[in-house]
């Protein structure tokens, strides 16, 4: 790569005197901007030595690769005069000058509090729809599957037990994660959802049925009455009350001295707490709660089909601004009231906004003959067809235009479609092709169908108006049929001469849970912006060499390797994301630059658990970056793995 022309080309496209400040990490270039507006972003798009381009948390980023960026970034600095700054002053220099904005902030601390605790939900969820399969009527005959084989009966009462575990003791997963949110003690927050959801408390769905019998056991405390009704399912009241408790906990640890601080800090806070929740807190949030609930429905019921497919139109432009970070929120409220809602229909119309921007990338990827948009289309539509739409999105409609719109066109139709036949979600899971798992039983059948539709008129849409379009599809015209086969045979007579690939096996470099690229939370290793290969959610905290080579790249933040292998293979290792941003804390190295390895020959070590308290997630990529020069480069199937086992297999082409 000639790193100066590559910088010379970054700069001429995104104009210098538009460069505030630049910074790079282990594989990519990022760049605060003055005007997003001025970037030539289809002369980048066609830069053989940028591999991909996005935006986000303010800055731009560009991809050049491990190794290469390094030398880029150098190029850079000495060609504009800017300041080298760190990945973290760069951060503060996107942020600096950013009006305080309320609503986003208050999404983003809902989107903080429930993300992590989706993955219970979802499992609750589709239990549920498992428990649903097997009780309901007409499914699969007149009868149900437990009427039919009466054998299945208890494994169906044990399921309907899991899956309202999560929904019932609620108010502890938002304890637990409000409070880490909010600077308190987990562990409090815990105890304070254990508090709201106490077995010896009536469930708030029997409250009403209580007091109309005279039944209702009541605290007596100061002259108060207090309803001993309990917070189960309960959403808004939990948050309303760990940050509460938070509070308490912060102010109690400033005002007590260290020696009465450890004993006093959490009892007063937790007895404060609690008799302010059960006697005002508690029931003005159970209020709000139920009238946004109420509201909600209301808009649904209103809306109809009609409302539905507005909803449906306007998705996935929301998921640009980023509110729809505040949706599971609002859907866990939906779900846990499913007698009063009848379920979720968010999930549905997220659905299918996602399988029609899967569609419509798809589509791209048989329109474009350009082999890098080839690549990142077939990849990134298979993810936004699970669910994952960043990289198709981002990567690929966006860019283009046209396929975005014609998606949201689609996911309207196709929204209206469900909300006509009135498809709702019993429970939060994958929105894409899968999601029919979390849809009512009843309600599968239209759910397939409105999501093949949705498919469908994307995938239309968007390749009769690229073929009549061609020269949007790929701006830049690409060489004839006879031109193109002389360059692939030259990369090919290249590629033997001077890489002497051979068929190989990269090993695990440590132990842990092996998942695909495409679950990880970085949208250049999710889209395979870099090369294909595996990820390994870590449970020890040193790494090994995977391969036999060279250490090609080793970082002074010591967060990520580069190995060439022997047989030529080129793989970096990254440990965690946004990892650079720690400046080296938590890790060390024991390779260099240029120094051989041997394959499981220790290369570092890193704080697993310090990285996590760090706010990062440690999740270890392993890429081969030169994956254009295989025929095949295929994650090993596995779950859990132990380094040393095989993980990746490269193959040669013919």
């Amino acid at each position: 790569m000639d790193y100066k022309k590559v910088a010379i080309d970054i700069i001429k496209a995104i104009d210098q005197d538009n460069i505030i400040a630049a910074a790079h990490c282990a594989t990519r270039l990022r760049l605060v901007l003055k005007d997003d507006t001025k970037i030539d972003q289809a002369a980048l798009d066609n830069n053989p030595g940028v591999k991909g381009t996005f935006k986000t948390n303010g800055q731009y980023q560009v991809i050049i690769g491990p190794g290469d960026v390094n030398f880029v970034y150098d190029e850079l600095i000495k060609l504009t005069g800017l300041s080298e700054v760190s990945t973290e002053d760069l951060k503060k220099v996107a942020e600096n000058g950013k009006r305080f904005n309320p609503v986003m902030a208050f999404i983003k601390l809902l989107s903080d509090i429930f993300v992590p605790i989706i993955p219970a939900l979802v499992a609750g969820g589709l239990l549920m729809a498992l428990n649903n399969i097997l009780t309901a009527q007409g499914l699969f005959g007149a009868k149900s599957v437990i009427q039919m084989y009466p054998q299945f009966k208890g494994l169906a009462d044990i399921i309907n037990m899991m899956s309202g575990a999560p929904f019932t003791f609620m108010p502890i997963l938002v304890g637990v994660s409000a409070a880490k949110r909010f600077g308190g003690n987990q562990y409090l927050g815990a105890a304070m959802g254990m508090i709201m959801c106490a077995p010896s408390l009536i469930t708030s769905g029997d409250a009403a049925a209580t007091m109309a019998a005279g039944k209702m056991a009541y605290w007596h405390i100061f002259g108060l009455n207090i309803a001993q009704i309990g917070y189960q399912n309960s959403v808004i009241p939990t948050l309303a009350a760990v940050y509460l408790l938070a509070n308490l906990e912060k102010f109690f640890h400033k005002k007590l001295p260290s020696a009465l601080d450890f004993t006093f800090t959490p009892l007063l806070a937790i007895i404060i707490a609690g008799l302010l929740t059960f006697i005002l807190v508690g029931p003005v949030m159970r209020s709000v709660s139920d009238g946004i609930t109420n509201g909600i429905v209301w808009l649904y019921n209103i809306g109809g089909f009609v409302g539905t497919g507005i909803f449906g139109l306007l998705y996935s432009p929301i998921v640009l601004t980023g509110l729809h970070q505040s949706f599971p929120a609002i859907e866990t409220q939906l779900i846990s009231n499913i007698g009063k809602t009848g379920g979720d229909f968010i999930f549905v119309i997220a659905s299918m906004a996602n399988v029609a921007q899967g569609a419509a990338c798809l589509a791209v990827y048989r329109l474009s003959k350009n082999q890098k948009m080839r690549g990142l289309a077939s990849s990134a539509s298979a993810s936004a067809l699970l669910g994952i739409t960043e990289p198709a999105m981002f990567g690929v409609n966006l860019k283009l235009k046209f396929p975005f719109f014609c998606a949201i066109i689609a996911a309207g139709v196709a929204s209206a479609f469900a909300g006509f036949f009135q498809v709702l979600a019993r429970s939060l899971g994958s929105a894409g092709f899968i999601g029919f798992l979390s849809v009512d039983v009843k309600s599968i059948p239209m759910y397939i169908v409105a999501e093949l539709l949705s498919f469908v008129v994307a995938f239309v849409l968007t390749y009769l108006y690229g073929k009549k379009n061609a020269h949007l599809v790929d701006p830049v015209p690409v060489a004839s049929a006879s031109d193109q086969t002389k360059v692939e045979q030259k990369a090919a007579t290249l590629a033997t001469k001077e890489l002497k690939l051979n068929d190989e096996v990269i090993g695990a470099p440590l132990t842990g849970k092996a998942e695909s690229l495409t679950e990880v939370n970085d949208k250049v290793f999710s889209a395979k912006l870099m090369g294909s290969g595996a990820a390994i959610v870590p449970a020890s905290g040193e790494i090994f060499a995977p391969v036999a080579g060279t250490i090609t790249v080793a970082y002074e933040t010591k967060h990520a390797y580069g190995i060439k292998s022997d047989n030529g293979a080129e793989v970096l290792l990254h440990i965690g994301i946004d990892t650079v941003e720690l400046k080296g804390k938590f890790f060390e190295t024991e390779v260099t630059q240029g120094q051989k390895v041997t394959k499981n020959q220790k290369l570092g070590s890193f704080d697993l658990e310090g990285i996590k308290q760090a706010g990062f997630d440690p999740t270890v990529m392993i890429v081969v970056t030169n994956t254009n020069d295989y025929a095949s480069v295929e994650r090993i199937k596995a779950q859990e793995v132990m380094q040393g086992d095989q993980l990746v297999s490269v193959t040669v082409r013919n």
